[in-house]
């Protein structure tokens, strides 16, 4: 798609992006079972919201923070509480503690909307208020919320509405981000470069280079062979304490191009 067609899309209707998260943890060597019983809940906390599944911490989802300038969740965990991002903040001798504030768990950022990197906190995308605070229904949480999308001098570019849903999928959890993205301020162009999108930064024991394993939809393994090519979802697993653990993510099979991957073995 080039500028132009791009610009038009985004004259006609809002732009939107969607990803699904699926954080699995399957007991290789554990005694006991994972409880069937159990329901999500939300601590609200200062710019944070502290979001837990039957008792056992799962994620927290910031939403203000002075040095990422950018809503994230950090620190996500499975239903059996073993951790699959990298530590936030990353803990020196024991994580690489490269890209701190850009890399905080996982998150959705763009290198480049109308010349602004909102990846390397140049811009800033603010929380302006929850349009659907946290609520149970079905066994699911939900909440969704706005915000103002702001160049390096403070100008407004435009909005985004995030919604949230996250679900329980036997030894998995699921979380679905949809964004939409909007503007009365003129066209928004987005870029193309590899910070664009989705982003997910593995716990260290799973990543590439300590023994874990990338595989893509299409069959291809490791770093080197699923970087800068499409695919429907890309998994990055290995095993913690004897638990296979790991995370899947997956484009919206409605988004109106295959998602391309800048999978690292870091």
């Amino acid at each position: 798609m080039d500028h132009d067609e791009s610009c038009q899309r985004m004259r006609k209707r809002p732009l939107l992006l969607a990803g699904v998260f699926l954080v699995s943890g399957v007991a290789v060597s554990a005694a006991g079972d994972l409880s069937p019983g159990g329901s999500f809940a939300v601590d609200s906390r200062d710019g944070a919201l502290a979001v837990s599944f039957g008792g056992q911490h799962l994620a927290k989802y910031v939403y203000r923070d002075e040095k990422i300038l950018r809503p994230y969740f950090a620190n996500l965990r499975t239903l059996r509480g073993v951790q699959v991002t990298r530590n936030h903040p990353p803990i020196s001798g024991r994580d690489a503690v490269d890209h701190d504030t850009m890399h905080p768990g996982l998150w959705l950022a763009f290198g480049d909307i109308n010349g602004q990197d909102f990846w390397r906190n140049k811009g800033r995308i603010e929380h302006v208020r929850f349009v659907q605070p946290p609520a149970l229904a079905g066994g699911r949480l939900t909440f969704a919320s706005e915000e103002r999308m702001l160049s390096a001098n403070g100008a407004l570019l435009g909005s985004a509405t995030n919604q949230f849903t996250l679900s329980r999928l036997g030894e998995a959890w699921m979380l679905v981000w949809e964004a939409t993205f909007h503007s009365e301020e003129g066209d928004l162009a987005f870029g193309d470069q590899e910070e664009m999108g989705f982003g997910v930064r593995m716990a260290t024991a799973l990543t590439e280079k300590t023994g874990g394993v990338i595989t893509s939809s299409s069959g291809r393994k490791t770093a080197k062979e699923t970087w800068g090519r499409a695919a429907a979802w890309c998994d990055s697993s290995g095993a913690i304490d004897g638990r296979s653990v790991g995370i899947t993510l997956m484009a919206h099979p409605a988004n109106f191009r295959p998602s391309w991957w800048h999978n690292r073995d870091y």
